[in-house]
């Protein structure tokens, strides 16, 4: 421990609250943070304005005149991303334990008001619930981080506190409980992208956890089994149907349900290795392939910047994966460990899934880009995510 500034101050955890302001000395946050994961989070959501700037200038029908208006807001919605990824670093994530049931419990209202008259349809998706001066709000965006906060302190909590080296069978059907509550909520929505990414969110956690494999393998099987009983009963939209038509036969409509993945391919192949300049595009200046500031960003990068700047987002988001791994690895309480660990499978399957369909690899699910695409739900949960990974590495000595 050196100057004077101890991990629980740091985290703002602890009776030392109050000094606050000393976690600005010149050896306190500024070397506990973790400057890979904070830059390279920066620089995608900087990369990421330009993107969505390029791809959403010329479109009249969408920017109300302004070719200004997306940019600007994707700025907002980055600006305030920070400030609660500041706000989660302030309350530290052992802070925000003891406020989890109330998280829970807010982000189960949210989207259970997204199935009354309040929710609106947004793309084909029924996930949204529409906010004064235009603005929107996706409520399983908090989902995702809620889940991982509410099973991470039901499987760390008599682990941590010495009764068990692994969590019990029952710790694990209660964290399964937890969580098949609000997924079954946005099945019902439906929002598949979202349902897949928690399931996939459930998995890391319980991995990190030490759960028994045995709960592994058969939640796997449950899931497959889940998801042939979503195609027999008819849960899903017929948009939704179509869209896993199309990538098991792209040729099935290619001037209909299969004219997303076409098109975004036609663009990303044209850019070649360096790409055909920053707001220089044909595919994205002629506006052929939809939705191209939120689902389809990634078609922007790969006409415009080429493989070189399709590669160095993969790496950015590369590096942010890295990080998060070794900080799971390294803190010293079962609880970050869980934690960090269902932010990597978050991101990682994520990010896997939105540059799989663009590429024709992956079935169109509507599933941002971490920290490029446009949106402020999305941007809001990836920084708080940011904020929590850092708040866990704060907790290590001054030494690690």
């Amino acid at each position: 421990m050196t100057g004077g500034v101890n991990s629980f101050q740091v985290s703002g955890y602890g009776p030392e609250r109050a000094g606050w302001t000393r976690v600005f000395a010149r050896d306190g946050l500024a070397r506990r943070l973790d400057w890979p994961i904070l830059l390279a989070a920066l620089a995608l959501s900087l990369l990421g304005s330009l993107l969505v700037y390029s791809a959403t200038r010329n479109r009249t029908e969408l920017n109300q005149g302004d070719p200004y208006y997306f940019l600007v807001r994707h700025w907002l919605n980055t600006g305030i991303g920070v400030a609660l990824m500041i706000g989660a670093i302030w309350l530290g994530h052992r802070g925000l334990r003891t406020a989890v049931p109330l998280l829970y419990g807010a982000s189960v209202f949210l989207i259970l008001l997204v199935l009354t008259p309040l929710g609106s349809t947004i793309n084909g998706a029924h996930s949204w619930i529409k906010l004064p001066g235009g603005f929107s709000l996706q409520p399983s965006e908090f989902v995702k981080i809620t889940i991982i906060l509410g099973m991470a302190m039901l499987l760390a909590a008599r682990v941590d506190a010495g009764d068990k080296p692994y969590p019990d069978h029952r710790t694990v059907l209660q964290a399964l409980g937890l969580a098949v509550v609000p997924m079954l909520i946005v099945m019902l929505m439906p929002d598949l992208g979202s349902v897949m990414v928690m399931v996939v969110i459930v998995l890391g956690v319980l991995l990190a956890s030490g759960a028994s494999n045995r709960w592994i393998f058969g939640l796997i099987g449950a899931g497959a089994a889940g998801a042939i009983a979503v195609w027999q009963l008819g849960i899903l939209d017929e948009y939704q149907i179509n869209r896993f038509a199309a990538f098991a036969n792209p040729e099935l409509d290619p001037a209909g349900v299969g004219y997303n993945t076409n098109q975004a391919r036609i663009a990303i192949g044209s850019g070649g290795l360096t790409g055909s300049g920053l707001f220089q595009g044909s595919q994205t200046t002629g506006q052929f392939v939809p939705e191209q500031q939120t689902d389809f960003v990634f078609t922007v990068a790969g006409e415009e910047l080429g493989f070189v700047g399709g590669a160095l987002i993969i790496g950015l988001l590369g590096i942010i994966l890295w990080r998060a791994c070794r900080i799971a690895r390294d803190t010293t309480d079962l609880y970050g460990t869980i934690v960090a660990a269902g932010i990597v499978a978050w991101f990682a399957f994520q990010t896997f899934e939105n540059i799989g369909m663009t590429l024709g690899i992956m079935p169109v699910t509507g599933l941002p880009l971490p920290f490029v695409s446009y949106g402020g739900s999305s941007m809001f949960a990836v920084w708080l995510a940011i904020g929590l990974l850092q708040s866990i590495r704060m907790q290590r000595p001054m030494s690690a």
